[in-house]
Formats: C-alpha cells, sequence, structure tokens
C-alpha cells in the first residue's frame, strides 16, 4: 500500500501551499476502510416489551432465541437487536449481523454500555465502533499484523525539513490576511507531527542530557482522524483508538506502543507541577541534569545553613514549606527561595526533604530497594561496599545523578559537624526513609528495614568520593 498524502486525512483537498510543507507519509488504507464498513442498523420492536430496562430503547426484542434473533436480522448487514437471554433471564446480548452471521456478545452496563474494554455512551456508538473494529480486522488482518515492521518512527529526519519549510515560508508572508489564510490551511496537518517535529528538534540539541524515559501511555480518545506517529496508520475506531503519552503527546496505535523506544522527551506544557512529579520526566522537561529544586535548595543550604544546628533534622513551619513547594510547582526554577523571604533555613532544607518523599519513584527506586537492603546486610566492609557499588549501576541515570550530587552536598554538611551537630550516621536516619521506601507499603517491612535504609546513606555520604 503506497503511502498518500495528508490531504487524504480530512477527507478533503487541502491546498498546494500547504502540501508544499508535508511529505507523502500518512497511509490512508485503514481509513478508506473505516469509511467501508457497514453502518448500524437499529431494527425496532414492533411490540411493546415489558420490563424492558430503562436504559435500552426500542430496539430491545425480550426473551427471544438465538434462532429468532437469527431470522430477524437475516440479510440486513450491520443491522441489530438487543434480546434477553432465555437461558440466564437478567442477562443481555447484543446480536449483530456482519459477514452473513449473526453474531452474539454479552452485553454490560455501568452507566455506560460495553461488550469489552471500551464503554459507550449509546448502543448505537457501540455498534458503529464494534462494525468498524469487525470490517477492519476482517480485511486487513494481514496487513495490521505487519503495520509495526516498517515504522516512520525510525526515520524522522523529515519533520527537521518539515519544520524549516514552514519556518521560512511563515517568514516570508508580510501580508496579515495572507498569514491567516496559510495559518487556516496548515494548522490541521502541521498539528499532527507537533510530537515529532519536537522530537527532532530536541535530537539536534547538543545540551539536552540524554537520559532515557519510557513514554507514559494512556488510553485516548481522538476527536477527528488521527494517524500514528509509529508507523504512520490510520488510528480507527470512534473511542480509545490508541494511547497518547501524557508527557510528549506522542500518540500511537496500542499495538505500536510496545515497540515505541524510551525516547519520550517530555513537554514542558504538559508538567503540571515540579512536586510529586516523575524524577526522569521533570529533569528532561526542564534539560537539566538534576531537578531543579534539589539544585537551588542545595545551593541556597550551602550558602548559608551548612553551620546551622540541627541542619536537616529541625523542621521548619509546615506552611512555610508548603509555601516552597507552591512557588516550585508555580515559577519552577524561578522560584525564589532567598534569605529576604525565608529567613529560617530550615524551611528551604525541609522542603528539600519533601520534593523527595512527594517523587512517586522514590530516589533510590522500588527496583533496587531490596537489592540495597541486602548490601547493606553484608558484614565485611569492602564486600558491602563492592555490593553497594553494583547495586547504584542500577539506578537510572537521572536517579543515579541526583544521589550523586546530593551525596556530595550532604559530605559537605558533615564537614560542620562541629558547628550543626549532623555527622554521616544522624543525616542516615533522617535520609534513609527520604530517600527509599520499600515497594509494598508496609509499615511492618518499612519498622524492619529502617536501621538498613539509615546505614545505606550513611554508607553513601562517608564514602562518595569512592562509590560515584
Amino acid at each position: 500500500m503506497a503511502a498518500s498524502s495528508n490531504s487524504s486525512l480530512s477527507g478533503s483537498s487541502v491546498s498546494s501551499d500547504a502540501e508544499e510543507y508535508q511529505p507523502p507519509i500518512w497511509k490512508s488504507y485503514l481509513y478508506q476502510l473505516q469509511q467501508e464498513a457497514p453502518r448500524p442498523k437499529r431494527i425496532i420492536c414492533p411490540r411493546e416489551v415489558e420490563n424492558r430496562p430503562k436504559y435500552y430503547g426500542r430496539e430491545f426484542h425480550g426473551i427471544i432465541s438465538r434462532e429468532q434473533a437469527d431470522e430477524i436480522l437475516a440479510g440486513v448487514e450491520g443491522a441489530y437487536i438487543l434480546r434477553e437471554s432465555q437461558r440466564q433471564p437478567g442477562c443481555y446480548t447484543l446480536a449483530l449481523r456482519f459477514g452473513n452471521q449473526t453474531l452474539n456478545y454479552r452485553l454490560f452496563y455501568d452507566g455506560k454500555h460495553f461488550v469489552g474494554e471500551k464503554r459507550f455512551e449509546s448502543i448505537h456508538d457501540l455498534v458503529t465502533d464494534g462494525l468498524i473494529t469487525l470490517y477492519i480486522e476482517t480485511k486487513a488482518s494481514e496487513y495490521i499484523s505487519k503495520m509495526t515492521t516498517n515504522p516512520i518512527y525510525e526515520h524522522i529526519g523529515y519533520a527537521t525539513l518539515l519544520r524549516e519549510k514552514v519556518s521560512r515560508r511563515l517568514s516570508r508572508t508580510k501580508n496579515e490576511s495572507r498569514k491567516a489564510s496559510v495559518t487556516s490551511e496548515e494548522n490541521t496537518p502541521v498539528e499532527r507531527i507537533t510530537s515529532l517535529v519536537r522530537r527532532a528538534a530536541l535530537t539536534q540539541n547538543d545540551n539536552h542530557f540524554n537520559y532515557e524515559k519510557a513514554h507514559n501511555f494512556k488510553v485516548h480518545t481522538f476527536r477527528g482522524p488521527h494517524w500514528c506517529e509509529y508507523c504512520a496508520n490510520f488510528m480507527w475506531g470512534l473511542i480509545a483508538q490508541g494511547v497518547r503519552c501524557s508527557d510528549c503527546g506522542l500518540n500511537v496505535h496500542k499495538q505500536c506502543s510496545k515497540y515505541v523506544p524510551n525516547d519520550c522527551q517530555p513537554d514542558l506544557k504538559r508538567i503540571k507541577r515540579v512536586y510529586c512529579c516523575d524524577l526522569t520526566t521533570l529533569v528532561k522537561a526542564h534539560n537539566t541534569q538534576r531537578p531543579m529544586v534539589v539544585d537551588s535548595c542545595i545551593r541556597e543550604i550551602e550558602a548559608r545553613g551548612l553551620k546551622s544546628e540541627g541542619l536537616y533534622r529541625v523542621s521548619g513551619f509546615t506552611e512555610h514549606i508548603e509555601d516552597v513547594k507552591m512557588a516550585f510547582d508555580r515559577d519552577g526554577d524561578k522560584a525564589d527561595i532567598s534569605a529576604s523571604i525565608y529567613p529560617d533555613i530550615n524551611i528551604i532544607a525541609g522542603a528539600l526533604k519533601l520534593y523527595f518523599r512527594d517523587l512517586p519513584i522514590p530516589v533510590i527506586t522500588y527496583d533496587t530497594y531490596s537489592k540495597f537492603i541486602e548490601a547493606a546486610k553484608i558484614s565485611n566492609p569492602d564486600e558491602r561496599l563492592e555490593a553497594i557499588h553494583e547495586v547504584l549501576m542500577l539506578l537510572p541515570a537521572a536517579h543515579y545523578e541526583t544521589l550523586r550530587y546530593l551525596m556530595i552536598h550532604l559530605k559537605k554538611v558533615t564537614l560542620h559537624e562541629k558547628e550543626n551537630f549532623m555527622n554521616a550516621e544522624n543525616l542516615g536516619i533522617v535520609f534513609g526513609p527520604t530517600l527509599m521506601r520499600p515497594p509494598e507499603d508496609s509499615t511492618l517491612a518499612t519498622l524492619n528495614d529502617m536501621r538498613y535504609q539509615k546505614l545505606i546513606v550513611q554508607i553513601l555520604i562517608e564514602n562518595e568520593d569512592v562509590l560515584f
């Protein structure tokens, strides 16, 4: 199947000006099949059915057999009725005519109608989506099974070319009315590859920290025709046609999402907050080595708080710490945490600890937690150090870098132990449960592991120059 131009996306012609910017990448075959799919035909029951569920309409035929349903639907492709099961009264069935046979599906309702994962507001929409899926999977099963084998995702150089052409074209446009017409003609096709354009631009940015990050895919309902940004094929159906990465906006088929590399480049516009955000997502969105919260707080603490008695052990006022959190969430790296706003350094220390506690995945990840605990239990100091070093290598790059930077800072804190009374052991008590939490939410496990959590952080501080 030859790829078609973007003019097929909306089903209408696009001006030659717009086509100047779009390589012929989107594949229209599955879109054409969706247009050809049978349309639903509701067969109304000629009589009033007693005890009809209030959420079904006149397509409900009451208690009838499969054979009776087959007779009612015979010869009408796309026709459907609802019936109550003879064998299981109170259970309902969608009888649908497709491919010269009657198909029966157990039907459910929980506020929405469904026969599988997808939930619909109306029976009509459910049947429409079902007919599209049946038709496409019948006509193109082999095509679908092979559509991930030659993805456009691996050849995104075209995205950079497109971006440059659009930029040049718009810069030449002086007339406002002409500019408006170009915008209206080009917005729809250009928006379709926005995330790919972003990715191409970021790939070329030498300053971008190349931390690996998996996409955060969630099932998504697309309004209007949409094409998969991995395989370039149409995403068929009425609802839940595919998945969208909530961090970077990549749109792909559910089956294609299994093949997309861990190369998510989060879009800062999609990151709603700083606290409670995945660590790797945050640093990639801000294009930094470490979360800006960590850098800002540590910079402030080292400037004016290293000799503060009980640093990290003494708590600041909770409401002031929440203020700092809100400032970072609102202003990002422009948040003002200076002494003129927060003279008590314990507020800044508390905000840093809160950031680590609020991480959805701790700095010492759930995947490595048990390995760190086992390493801490080794009695021989040299072997224990070697084991801890090996587990450190398993941390995601952004987590490793954040932990390394924090340990260097905490080592500086211990150098002022005479003034602040905070040695590596004391800091281990504070930061152990802050930096690492057991995967299972078990109070008993947490209590049993606390001394090992403390020991791990203590060893990391004392040996930061060797371990990192």
